[in-house]
C-alpha cells in the first residue's frame, strides 16, 4: 500500500500530532498498514513542521554546526511516535514469528515478581463424606503444596537510526535491523523453552527439592525409549505411561488427557498419517482376523519444530537418534514463560550524546523479561526411538 503523505501531512495539521499517530498506530496493529508501506524520509517530511528543511539539514555535507541549531526548537514528536511504531511493529512482527513453535504451545503468565513461589492446595483423598442426619460436617485439612519458578532475565537491543539513514531514505536497512532485533529476542525465548520442553534444562523446584522433568522411575513416569512413532501403537503407548501417572497427594489418577503432539521435521509426515488417518487396522498377535475401526487420535493437534530437532542434536545426541524424538502431553499445563514484561520498545530522548558523537537521531530500544519455567512435568511425556 502507498501511503498519501500529503494527505498524512494535512491530516496532521487538520486533527493534531496526537489524533494522527493514534490513527496509524492502529492501522500498524491491525494491520491495515505494515511497516514496508512507509518511508522513513517521506515520514519526517510531513509530520516535522517545515520537514522538508529539518530533513535537508540532515545532509552529511550541511556540516555539524547547522544540524544542531536547526534541531534547537524543531517539534519531531509526531514522527518520532509513527516511526516507533512502525519499528516496534516489524519487531513484534518477527517476535512472533510461525518459526517459533513452543513459545506458542505454552501459557504466558504475567509475573511482578523476580522467580517466585507458586502455592497452591493438594486434592484431597476421595474418603467417604456421607454426612448423617443433623450430624456436623467433618473438617478437612490441606496439604501444602508449592513449585519454585526460576529468577527472570532481561534481554534486548537498540536499534539506531543515523541522520543519513532518515536522509538517503535507508526504510529497508532500518527496518531489517529491528527485524533482527525481534528475531534474536524471540529466537532466544524459544530456545529456553525448548530446552526444557526436551529436557536439556530441568528447572522444576517442587516442595523445595529440585527435579528432573523427565523420569523413569520414582515419583512419576514420562520417558519412554524404544518408542518410535510409526502408528496408533505407540501414540497408545504415550497414552497408557500418562494414564499411570498418579497425583502426589491423593494416590489418585492425575486427571490429564494429550492435547498436542511434538515432532521432529523427519516425522512430520508420519506424524500426520498416524493422527490424521480415516481408519486403523488391528491384527492380534497369532490371529488370522483384522479389525478396522475409526482412527481414535483426530483430537491431537501436531507440531513440529526444526529449532527442536537442533537443540536436541546441540545437547549431544546422534541426528539419526533425534530425529525419531517426539513429546505427546498438555503442554499449557506442563511449561509456562514466567513473563516480568512483554516485548517492549522504548525510545531515547533527542539531544543524547550518541546523536552529536554518532550522528544517532534516534534510538529505540526493544527488551523483554521473563524465564521459561517446569509448572508440572506430570503432563507431558517425551518418547524417544
Amino acid at each position: 500500500m502507498t501511503i498519501a503523505y500529503k494527505e498524512l501531512k494535512r491530516r496532521y495539521q487538520l486533527d493534531g500530532g496526537e489524533r494522527t499517530v493514534e490513527h496509524l498506530s492502529e492501522a500498524l496493529r491491525e494491520k491495515h498498514l505494515v511497516a514496508e508501506d512507509f518511508s522513513i524520509r517521506d515520514l519526517a517530511e510531513a509530520l516535522v513542521p517545515d520537514g522538508g528543511e529539518w530533513v535537508r539539514t540532515l545532509d552529511p555535507r550541511s556540516g555539524g554546526t547547522h544540524v544542531l541549531e536547526a534541531a534547537d526548537g524543531v517539534d519531531t514528536t509526531a514522527f518520532q511516535s509513527v516511526a516507533g511504531q512502525v519499528i516496534y511493529s516489524k519487531i513484534l512482527d518477527a517476535y512472533a514469528q510461525q518459526a517459533f513453535v513452543v513459545s506458542k504451545l505454552v501459557d504466558t503468565v504475567p509475573t511482578r515478581l523476580d522467580g517466585e513461589k507458586i502455592p497452591g492446595v493438594g486434592r484431597l483423598e476421595d474418603v467417604d463424606a456421607e454426612v448423617g442426619p443433623g450430624m456436623p460436617f467433618p473438617h478437612v485439612g490441606f496439604g501444602e503444596d508449592y513449585i519454585e519458578t526460576p529468577a527472570t532475565t532481561k534481554r534486548g537491543f537498540i536499534v539506531p537510526v543515523t541522520k543519513e539513514a532518515i536522509f538517503f531514505d535507508r526504510t529497508n536497512l532500518i527496518l531489517r535491523r529491528a527485524s533482527e532485533v525481534g528475531e534474536l529476542l524471540g529466537l532466544n525465548k524459544e530456545k529456553r523453552l525448548l530446552d526444557l520442553v526436551i529436557g536439556v534444562t530441568n528447572n522444576y523446584k517442587w516442595r523445595g527439592t529440585s527435579y528432573d522433568t523427565y523420569q523413569t522411575s520414582g515419583d512419576w513416569v514420562n520417558e519412554l525409549a524404544s518408542n518410535e512413532l510409526v502408528d496408533w501403537e505407540n501414540v497408545d503407548a504415550a497414552e497408557q505411561l500418562l494414564a499411570d501417572i498418579l497425583d502426589p497427594n491423593t494416590g489418585e489418577p492425575v486427571l490429564v488427557s494429550g492435547t498436542t503432539v511434538l515432532v521432529m521435521p523427519a516425522y512430520r509426515h508420519a506424524a500426520h498419517r498416524v493422527f490424521n488417518a480415516a481408519e486403523i487396522q488391528y491384527s492380534a498377535a497369532n490371529s488370522a482376523t483384522s479389525t478396522l475401526a475409526a482412527n481414535p487420535l483426530g483430537n491431537y493437534t501436531v507440531a513440529e519444530s526444526r529449532l527442536a530437532y537442533r537443540r536436541i542434536v546441540a545437547s549431544g545426541e546422534t541426528a539419526a537418534d533425534a530425529k525419531k524424538w517426539w513429546f505427546l502431553g498438555d503442554f499449557r499445563k506442563a511449561f509456562a514463560y514466567m513473563e516480568n514484561w512483554p516485548i517492549t520498545v522504548t525510545q531515547a530522548p533527542r539531544g543524547s550524546e550518541a546523536e552529536f558523537a554518532q550522528d544517532i537521531v534516534l534510538r529505540f530500544k526493544a527488551s523483554e523479561r521473563g524465564a521459561a519455567a517446569v509448572i508440572d512435568p506430570r503432563f507431558v511425556v517425551k518418547c524417544t526411538g
